[in-house]
């Protein structure tokens, strides 16, 4: 692995207390980078930054609802001032799974919305913020995490599905937007990742999406965190609007 690859960027991750956020600040932090977690679970948070400092990594947090743009602009806008108004990456990671094994009939409107407004809502207002901080500099990697369920569906999770098509319709529209200056926006979109997150689905629903994976397992940690970290950095520099895959075999094209 690099050590230097992102020395003195600056990099906020969300969702970075724990799973695939926490396992992409790690790494960003171990070849550099200067990070800062947002997670609405600021005790977790704390917690993870301590353990890093105990490997001697430089990641500090803050507690920010991606739901709440005022609290997203805020956070954005906090972490660049601490830095001379400098913002290199944004990784988006948080996010929730919704109704699970549910058929569309059955979600409650309050769960979709519950759902849109941190998936959808909340990848809009990290992306649109983020990129205002990083437009005057002209350089800037921005990562949203979407799902092989918003290029597919997967049956059981409308709103999750519909959510994450959402997430890749704002990587193509603001990578496009963006295309001529130094400041990518790309999207991946996993298969299914053994995480907390996904421990806390019906083992049916995990069952349904590992069966359609033609390597018959899940992702790792490792594995997205390798990929991620190549897309924020400086060498993806001909990549803008797409969305990455990770599926082992199920996403082919």
């Amino acid at each position: 692995m690099q050590t230097n690859r992102f020395e003195n960027q600056v990099a906020i991750v969300t969702g970075g207390a724990d799973g695939i956020g926490r396992a992409v600040a790690e790494r960003l932090a171990r070849e550099g980078a200067l990070v800062t977690i947002f997670d609405v679970d600021g005790e977790k948070a704390a917690a993870t930054c301590g353990a890093f400092a105990e490997d001697g990594l430089r990641v500090k947090s803050a507690v920010v609802d991606i739901a709440d743009d005022d609290a997203v602009k805020a956070g954005i806008e906090a972490v660049a001032g601490q830095n001379g108004g400098r913002l290199d990456i944004m990784i988006n990671c948080a996010g929730i799974v919704g109704p699970t094994s549910t058929k569309i009939t059955d979600v409650a409107i309050e769960d979709f919305d519950r759902t849109s407004a941190i998936n959808l809502r909340g990848t809009y207002s990290i992306t649109k913020h983020s990129l205002a901080v990083m437009e005057p500099r002209n350089y800037g990697r921005i990562l949203l995490f979407a799902s092989i369920a918003g290029k597919e569906g997967n049956a059981g999770m409308s709103p999750y599905s519909a959510t994450k098509a959402g997430v890749i319709g704002i990587a193509k529209a603001a990578g496009k937007e963006f295309a001529e200056t130094g400041i990518t926006v790309n999207a991946i979109a996993p298969a299914v990742i053994r995480t907390a997150m996904v421990e806390g689905c019906d083992p049916a629903q995990v069952k349904y999406m590992t069966d359609k994976i033609p390597m018959k397992r899940c992702g790792t940690l490792d594995e997205i965190a390798a990929m991620s970290c190549w897309i924020v950095s400086p060498e993806a520099s001909f990549n803008t609007g797409f969305t990455f895959d990770l599926t082992g075999g199920r996403a082919v094209y």
